[in-house]
């Protein structure tokens, strides 16, 4: 089982979401179930329909959940790394041949900030940037070739 890296906020709203679901989300759903069953015929009953599908999408987060949380390893990105790039870390990165910056967290996709993207520890990209500081080029295996990147920031 592969680890999950996450702040300490993200793994107490994770571990409140699951709570809700699975005490207040499956009451929820299956009062719906039921009223949906009173209304007769179940074959053509699209209320019945819709809160099955419901609770089997709410059941499938509630697996997500339970797995991300059970390999959940806490990191505290500003005391790990001394500069260096970490899970949770939020990294400035610059192509080869190109004058943008673009800025990415490394870490799960559940921390994701609303002004960066997410890369995932896991992926060729987020593999070459662990461990590197401010100043590194790093090269990595993209689906287009080999692709050159320098760390410009690491927060």
């Amino acid at each position: 089982m592969t680890e999950t890296h996450l702040t300490a906020e993200t793994h107490a709203r994770l571990v409140s979401e699951l709570d809700d679901l699975t005490t207040r989300g499956r009451v929820e759903i299956a009062r719906q179930i039921e009223a949906a069953r009173a209304l007769g015929d179940l074959s053509e009953n699209g209320d019945y329909h819709a809160a099955k599908d419901a609770q089997g999408k709410m059941e499938a987060r509630v697996r997500q959940l339970q797995a991300m949380l059970e390999s959940a390893v806490i990191v505290d990105p500003s005391t790990t790394g001394g500069g260096a790039v970490v899970a949770g870390s939020i990294v400035g990165i610059r192509y080869e041949g190109d004058d943008d910056v673009e800025r990415y967290l490394v870490g799960s996709i559940e921390e994701h900030p609303d002004d960066v993207s997410v890369i995932s520890p896991r992926s060729p990209l987020g593999q070459a940037l662990l461990g590197q500081a401010v100043g590194a080029s790093v090269e990595y295996d993209a689906p287009n070739g080999r692709l050159r990147v320098e760390i410009v920031t690491v927060d």
